[in-house]
C-alpha cells in the first residue's frame, strides 16, 4: 500500500470518529425539556410532546438551547441529525403559531352533513348513504366546521396533517374517479400555502 493511501485512510478513520454538534436556539417565552427520549414544547397554552428516536445521536436540552449531537460524523448520521433539528423547528414554531390546515366539502349529487362532537367527526349522507361515517379526532387537534370549510389546527404539524389526511381517506371511494365523482373532502391549504 502506497504512502498516500494510507494517509488518506487515517484521515477518513479520523473524520468518522468525529462528531456533528447542531444547536437549536429556544425563543423567548418558549420552555423545553426532555425526558425518557421524550421533547416536551410549551409556550403558553400551547404544549406538544414529541418522541424521538436516539440511535447514534444524543439530545440534551441546557437552558434556551437544544443540543443535538451525531456520535460519529457519517452520511447517516448527519440525515438523522438534520431530521431532528427539523423535528425540534416544528415544535417550536407550532407552539408559537399552530398549524392549520384547510379542507373543502364537494358535494354535487346529495348534501353532506358533517358534525363535529368532542373527539368525533360524523360525515352523513355521503352519496346518499344511510350510514354515517366516523372519525376519531386525535388528541391534540381542534376541527372546526363552517358550511363548506372545515378547519384543522394544531401546534403539532403531524398530527394536523395526520387528522387532515384521515378527514380526507373518510369519504375516499376506491375504485371511482375523481374526475367524475368528484363529491368528497379535499385539503385546500396546509398552513397558509395553497393546494393546487
Amino acid at each position: 500500500m502506497s504512502e498516500q493511501k494510507k494517509q488518506s485512510n487515517k484521515e477518513n478513520r479520523k473524520q468518522k470518529k468525529d462528531t456533528i454538534l447542531v444547536e437549536v436556539e429556544v425563543p423567548q417565552g418558549v420552555t423545553a425539556s426532555l425526558k425518557d427520549s421524550v421533547l416536551t414544547v410549551k409556550a403558553g397554552k400551547n404544549e406538544v410532546n414529541h418522541r424521538i428516536e436516539l440511535r447514534k445521536v444524543s439530545l440534551e436540552v441546557k437552558g434556551n438551547k437544544v443540543t443535538i449531537t451525531g456520535l460519529r460524523a457519517t452520511q447517516k448520521d448527519k440525515r438523522m441529525v438534520n431530521s431532528i433539528e427539523a423535528h425540534v423547528n416544528n415544535l417550536i414554531k407550532g407552539v408559537q403559531n399552530p398549524y392549520e390546515y384547510t379542507l373543502k366539502v364537494c358535494s354535487g349529487h346529495f348534501p353532506i352533513t358533517i358534525d363535529v362532537k368532542a373527539d368525533r367527526l360524523t360525515v352523513k349522507n355521503f352519496f346518499g348513504e344511510k350510514v354515517p361515517r366516523i372519525l376519531q379526532i386525535k388528541k391534540g387537534a381542534t376541527v372546526k366546521v363552517e358550511g363548506e370549510k372545515i378547519t384543522v389546527e394544531s401546534p403539532s404539524k403531524e398530527i394536523a396533517g395526520q387528522v387532515s389526511a384521515d378527514i380526507e381517506q373518510l369519504v375516499r371511494r376506491p375504485g371511482f374517479d375523481t374526475r367524475i365523482f368528484q363529491d368528497g373532502i379535499y385539503i385546500t391549504s396546509k398552513h397558509g400555502k395553497e393546494i393546487k
